[in-house]
């Protein structure tokens, strides 16, 4: 008997300490306690280092200046390392660009010099912006890149967050080798150097150089931009081209019922490159998107962690004040602005769905570079609700479930016109 009681002991010691056992606790709660912060931040910037028209340190200002946490630069295939030279006049920021540097830089921070009569001035390296600029805990930059890369005249571009070494476009005889060789080398690169980076797709609508097919099959990147600043970034697709929404519910179906591959996340940038324009509406502009982490620390290594556990969500406008996922049931709470209404969406596909596709347009040719139409079961509305609060229990059949939160206010400065405020909320599968 003594035996059979001790035995029992630990058999109801194992049954209270297991998950099945213990009270309800969430898998997941994104909200400001217990030492975490909301950190907004862009991850996609374009300086005179590459196709932008302004210098590195203005636009780290503006974003500093409009509250920004964090800015990563992301110049077209180069750091922000070295001596650069450029002239005065012809850059895209021009004689403008360079007088409102000297009129925010008045010391000795800028360096002229004259070759053959022409005036010439030095960009600032990433370096000399941090030092300069950063502010712990307040106002951070990261050094990125934005792997550029084309598939015959269709362009792959890529942003690596958080990395000091070059990583040059290795090219590829398709669009889904180009991407996995460039994404291989990016995670190659974080494990020997030790530096926690990161990487993503950007735009894939941009001259619809991506389709949902190619992107499901890329293994070892799992973020991508739902949401891109830049007009001919087409997020909304076309008649026959799919929207970047649509795209993130095809990707997320089929990875996760027939791939054995991750989730995959969705971010929102800027993109940046016009810098000099009075009044909105320019191809370009900043403050457009940007991503909401949720960190303890303001730090390169910290913001990475946190997307990649997906303590995040992109947002073109609209701010929240919690997600949480408890008991199978996900719950967002909005922000919300007096005299602003909101529609929260959530989306998800069933198991057992209609997997049915068929080609986008009858010409074979330009198909093989479209993503294709799929059935009504993909990516379905599940439940919507008008208010600032809503909630929706997973029954445990859903492959994965989103939210997107629309606010009634149009975007004061969209992509495309007609934009509302938007936030989307990272996939989650129901717990098993």
């Amino acid at each position: 008997m003594p035996c059979s009681r001790h035995v029992l002991f630990w058999i109801l010691l194992l049954l209270v300490l297991s998950p099945c056992a213990r009270s309800a606790e969430p898998t997941l709660s994104l909200s400001e306690a217990d030492g975490q912060k909301w950190y907004r931040g862009n991850m996609h910037t374009h300086s005179l280092w590459s196709d932008g028209d302004d210098y590195p340190e203005m636009i780290a200002a503006w974003y500093r200046d409009q509250r920004y946490d964090f800015l990563v630069f992301t110049d077209h295939n180069v750091l922000l390392q070295g001596d650069r030279w450029i002239d005065v006049e012809k850059n895209k920021g021009g004689q403008a660009a360079f007088d409102k540097l000297i009129a925010e830089f008045p010391d000795d921070w800028v360096q002229t010099r004259t070759i053959e009569e022409r005036k010439q001035v030095r960009l600032s390296t990433f370096d000399e912006m941090f030092d300069r600029l950063a502010m712990p805990q307040e106002f951070l930059l990261i050094q990125g890149e934005e792997i550029t890369d084309t598939y015959k005249n269709l362009p792959v571009h890529m942003c690596v967050t958080n990395t000091t070494e070059l990583l040059p476009p290795l090219h590829g005889d398709s669009v889904l080798e180009l991407m996995q060789r460039n994404i291989d080398a990016a995670v190659s690169r974080r494990e020997r150097s030790g530096e926690k980076s990161l990487i993503h797709l950007n735009h894939p609508n941009y001259k619809f150089g991506v389709t949902a097919e190619q992107l499901m099959h890329v293994i070892g990147e799992n973020f991508f931009e739902i949401y891109n600043g830049v007009t001919e970034s087409r997020n909304s697709g076309d008649a026959v081209h799919a929207s970047t929404s649509r795209i993130w519910d095809i990707v997320n179906t089929w990875r996760l019922s027939q791939l054995d591959l991750p989730i995959m996340y969705a971010l929102a940038a800027d993109d940046g490159h016009t810098y000099h324009l009075e009044e909105p509406g320019g191809i370009a502009q900043p403050g457009r998107g940007w991503v909401m982490v949720l960190a303890e620390t303001l730090t390169p290594d910290a913001l990475v962690s946190a997307l990649e556990a997906g303590r995040f969500y992109a947002s073109s406008g609209v701010s929240l004040d919690s997600i949480v996922v408890a008991d199978n049931e996900l719950t967002v709470e909005v922000m919300a602005e007096e005299g602003i209404t909101y529609r929260i969406d959530f989306i998800g596909t069933r198991k057992g769905f209609n997997a049915t596709t068929s080609p986008a347009v009858e010409d074979e040719n330009m198909a093989a570079g479209m993503t294709r139409v799929y059935s009504d079961d993909v990516g379905t509305v599940l439940k919507s609700v008008t208010g600032s609060s809503a909630s929706y229990r997973m029954t445990g059949d859903e492959l994965y479930v989103r939210a997107v939160v629309t606010s009634s206010r149009r975007h004061p400065n969209p992509s495309e016109k007609g934009d509302f405020e938007q936030a989307w909320i990272q996939p989650i599968r129901p717990e098993k």
